[in-house]
C-alpha cells in the first residue's frame, strides 16, 4: 500500500478540474435512508456567538447513501468528543438527487446544517453557504476549490470510475496475474469477454442506474473530446453544434457499451439489473465485472470482505494510442457547504468544529480512509489507503492516466434526464441516432 504523502495528494488532483457522484448521486449510489431533519434550527431566539459549551443540534445531508451508517457513526463519535454537539445524519431519497433534496430542505425552510453535493452542483447554493475561506483546513487542501475568490465548501472525497473486476476471476480466466493495461481498445476488451464467458463465468453485469448511466458512463464522452476540454464542450452542446450522431468519441464510446451489452449477464431483462445485485455479483466471483466507482468498495466487501478488485478502463476507440483507452476518471466529486441563511451562530461553529474533526482528528481521519474508503483531500492526511478500489484510482493518477469527472461540470438533473435516455439505449427501446438527439436537445434547453 502507498501512503498519501504531499506530492502524492498534489498530483491526485493535479488532473481534477475543480468546478462541479448523484447521487452516486453519487457518485455514487442513490440513497436508501430518509429521514427528516428535526430541530435543525435549535432556539433561535437562544442563539448566541456559538459558546463551546452551548448545547446546539446540527444536520448533515449525505449524498452518498452508500455510506450512511458510516456518517452517522462518526457523528455519534464527533458527539463523544463534543457532547455538547447532537449530529443528525440524514439523506437523499431514491427519487431525488442532491440538489433536489438540498432544495426542498430550503423551500420547507430547515436546510441541513452541513449539506454534501456534488462538486458540480455547489455554486448554486453559494448565496447561501457560510464563508469558510479563514478555515485553518483550507492552507492543508490539495487544490483550492473558489467561487468567486472565496472557499465555501469542503473537499470530502477524491473518486474514480472504470470497469471494476474481480483479481481473482481475471487472474483465472488470463492463467497468471491480470495486467489491466492489455486491454486499452473495445477489441480487446470484447476479446477479454469472450474468454470470461468461455470459463463460465458472467463477463459483467451492467447496472441500470440511471446516475451510472448518465452522470457516469455517458459524461466519458464529454471528458474524451480530442480538440476541448469538458466545459468547452458543454458549451458546444448548448449552441447546438456538437453533431454527435458524427461525433467519434461519442461513437466509440457507444461502440464500447454495445459490447458490454452482448455480454451484459442481465441482458434478457437489463433494466432489472439493480446496484446491489451486479456488486454482489462481481464480489462472489459470479461476474467478472461491473461498471462504477472506487465507492462500490463498501458494498463489494459486504459481500467478499476478503476480495481484492482493480480497475479498467473504459475504451473509446481500437486506437491503442488514444489516452482514454488507459485512463480512468477521476475528480474531487463530493463538497460540504455550511448553511448560512437559517443556521444559528451556534450551529455554524458547530459544523466548523465537525469539518477541522475530520482533518485533524485521528478518528475523523480514521472515518475519511478506513470508513468512508475515500482518497482524502487534504495534504496532512498521510494513512495508508486500505482498499483495493481506491489504491487503483490512486495509482492511476500517480501515472498520469486519468481523464476528468465529467459528471461534476453536469447540471443537477443531467443524471435524471439523461440517465433516462441511456436506459433507454440499454433496454433497446431507442437507438444511436434517437439517444445522440435527446442528448442534443437537453444541452440546447440549458440555459
Amino acid at each position: 500500500m502507498k501512503k498519501l504523502s504531499w506530492v502524492m495528494l498534489v498530483l491526485v488532483f493535479s488532473l481534477v478540474v475543480s468546478a462541479c457522484g448523484s447521487n452516486s448521486t453519487n457518485n455514487g449510489s442513490n440513497a436508501k435512508n430518509d429521514s427528516t431533519p428535526t430541530n435543525n434550527q435549535g432556539d433561535q431566539n437562544a442563539a448566541q456567538s456559538g459558546s463551546d459549551n452551548e448545547e446546539v443540534k446540527i444536520t448533515i445531508l449525505n449524498s452518498k447513501s452508500e455510506i450512511h451508517t458510516q456518517m452517522t457513526e462518526a457523528g455519534q463519535q464527533f458527539s463523544s468528543a463534543f457532547p455538547h454537539i447532537e449530529v443528525e445524519v440524514i439523506s437523499t431519497t431514491q427519487d431525488q438527487s442532491p440538489v433536489e433534496r438540498a432544495s426542498s430542505l430550503y423551500a420547507s425552510g430547515n436546510p441541513a446544517t452541513i449539506t454534501m453535493l456534488d462538486t458540480g452542483d455547489i455554486e448554486k447554493f453559494a448565496d447561501k453557504a457560510l464563508d469558510l475561506s479563514n478555515e485553518q483546513w483550507v492552507s492543508e487542501q490539495a487544490q483550492q476549490f473558489l467561487i468567486d475568490g472565496k472557499t465555501i465548501s469542503f473537499p470530502f472525497a477524491v473518486e474514480g470510475y472504470g470497469l471494476i473486476y474481480n483479481k481473482e476471476v481475471l487472474d483465472n480466466v488470463s492463467g497468471g496475474s491480470f495486467d489491466p493495461a492489455t486491454i486499452n481498445t473495445t477489441a480487446k476488451l470484447e476479446k477479454l469477454f469472450q474468454s470470461i464467458e468461455q470459463a463460465g463465468i458472467v463477463p459483467l453485469y451492467i447496472g441500470s442506474m440511471d446516475w451510472s448511466l448518465g452522470n457516469h458512463f455517458l459524461a466519458i464522452s464529454y471528458a474524451t473530446q480530442g480538440d476541448t476540454d469538458v466545459k468547452g464542450f458543454i458549451e458546444v452542446l448548448k449552441q447546438g453544434n456538437a453533431d454527435l450522431i458524427n461525433n467519434s468519441s461519442f461513437n466509440g464510446l457507444l461502440d464500447t457499451f454495445d459490447v458490454m451489452k452482448n455480454y451484459n449477464g442481465g441482458k434478457a431483462d437489463p433494466m432489472a439489473v439493480i446496484y446491489e445485485q451486479s456488486t454482489a455479483a462481481v464480489a462472489k466471483g459470479e461476474a467478472a465485472m461491473t461498471f462504477n466507482g472506487n465507492w462500490l468498495i463498501t458494498e463489494l466487501l459486504k459481500s467478499n470482505p476478503e476480495g481484492e478488485y482493480g480497475f479498467i478502463p473504459v475504451p473509446i476507440s481500437n486506437n491503442e494510442g488514444d489516452h482514454a483507452n488507459s485512463s480512468v476518471a477521476v475528480g474531487a466529486t463530493k463538497q460540504f457547504f455550511v448553511d448560512a441563511e437559517k443556521s444559528t451562530p451556534a450551529q455554524q461553529e458547530a459544523a466548523k468544529q465537525f469539518l477541522n474533526w475530520l482533518v485533524y482528528e485521528a478518528e475523523g481521519q480514521d472515518f475519511l480512509v478506513n470508513k468512508a474508503n475515500v482518497i482524502p483531500a487534504f495534504k496532512n492526511i498521510e494513512l495508508e489507503l486500505n482498499n483495493s478500489l481506491a489504491i487503483a484510482i490512486n495509482e492511476y493518477n500517480l501515472a498520469g492516466k486519468s481523464i476528468e469527472f465529467a459528471g461534476n461540470f453536469v447540471p443537477g438533473d443531467h443524471w435524471k434526464v439523461l440517465g433516462a435516455s441511456m436506459q433507454k439505449y440499454l433496454a433497446d427501446r431507442a437507438d444511436r441516432s434517437a439517444l445522440a438527439t435527446e442528448i442534443e436537445e437537453y444541452w440546447k434547453s440549458i440555459q
